[in-house]
């Protein structure tokens, strides 16, 4: 069963809260190996949320069932532009 809106809206926000402070901590210095890969995994994470919010989305709005929608490879969502 597919995560509801609400649900997908609460891991965005845990998602861009933790990358702010990844990159907050580091403001004035470059970020860590370990840092950078935790970066990119956010990244592709939020990448992945958002399209499948954006796919519930558009599958309300043809008349089809929301629940349907499928969290994509993160090679097919990665380097999505928002």
């Amino acid at each position: 069963m597919a995560k509801p809106d609400p649900e997908i809206l609460s891991r965005i926000g845990s998602l861009v809260d933790q990358e702010r402070e990844l990159r907050d901590r580091h403001d004035e210095k470059p970020l860590g190996e370990a840092e950078r890969t935790r970066l990119e995994e956010l990244e592709t994470e939020l990448d992945q949320c958002w399209d499948l919010l954006n796919q519930r989305r558009a599958l309300r709005e043809f008349g089809m069932d929301a629940s349907s929608a499928k969290v994509r490879d993160e090679d097919i969502v990665d380097g999505y532009q928002q």
